[in-house]
């Protein structure tokens, strides 16, 4: 019965959301804050499927400053979650394929996204190209999920070089957002849901010490520790709440 009522709120407010969000992009197309509206507007959402998002940004992350920021792909979810934790100034770097999806897709775009074509590895390299002169120009953050697929409870995948490849090029730090797990969090007939811990950890420079590769194994097995210390704080909130 709860599942159903959940629907039936969650329908309406998704579709005002979006509607909401897509006039945000028509007035002002491609603005730099457009991604961190939409991730604050979906965010509300989190509390109709009953989970509570808490963000934690370091304090030597300074807003509208540019990095590379990235971040775990765990399910559908992440756009309630820790989409939440997009921050002004940031774009994300996506699949093309996302464009034709109707009313998401025109939303994707008109905020400012960067699109890779990930079927080309020709057209992916000129597009993180594209990316890299965005951030030296406009002084832009960019947003990807290494993994460059949700896990779906395999845990945290293997990270693709692409954003490290980026960060070295422009010679900005790497910052990790880090969300605790979401597999199999969610129950709809479950009041209660828990809580989700997001994590933006403070920016860590790239040196020559390692090839890219070594660093994306770098940033793997942060993330990976970061992600086991945040489930453990989790379950000691949830069990004292």
């Amino acid at each position: 019965m709860l599942a159903v009522l959940r629907i039936l709120i969650l329908l309406p407010a998704f579709l005002l959301i979006n509607l909401v969000i897509l006039l945000v992009c028509v007035f002002r197309p491609f603005h730099s804050n457009n991604v961190h509206f939409a991730g604050q507007a979906y965010s509300l959402m989190s509390r109709i499927v009953g989970l509570k998002v808490i963000v934690r940004r370091s304090d030597k992350v300074t807003l509208n400053e540019p990095y590379v920021f990235i971040a775990n792909h765990q399910n559908s979810y992440d756009i309630i979650t820790v989409c939440k934790a997009a921050l002004p100034g940031v774009v994300t770097i996506g699949k093309k394929s996302l464009k034709y999806i109707p009313v998401f897709g025109q939303i994707y775009w008109l905020s400012g996204n960067i699109m890779i074509d990930r079927k080309n590895s020709g057209k992916a390299r000129g597009t993180l190209q594209s990316a890299a002169e965005k951030i030296r120009q406009k002084r832009t953050s960019v947003w990807v999920f290494p993994e460059g697929t949700r896990s779906n409870g395999r845990g945290l995948l293997p990270f693709k070089t692409g954003a490290f490849r980026l960060a070295k090029d422009t010679g900005e730090p790497v910052v990790m957002v880090t969300a605790s797990n979401l597999h199999k969090k969610v129950n709809w007939n479950r009041w209660n849901n828990g809580i989700v811990l997001v994590d933006i950890d403070a920016p860590q420079p790239m040196s020559d010490e390692l090839s890219i590769k070594q660093w994306a194994e770098h940033f793997h097995s942060q993330m990976a520790q970061k992600q086991s210390e945040l489930n453990a704080q989790v379950a000691e909130m949830e069990k004292s709440s």
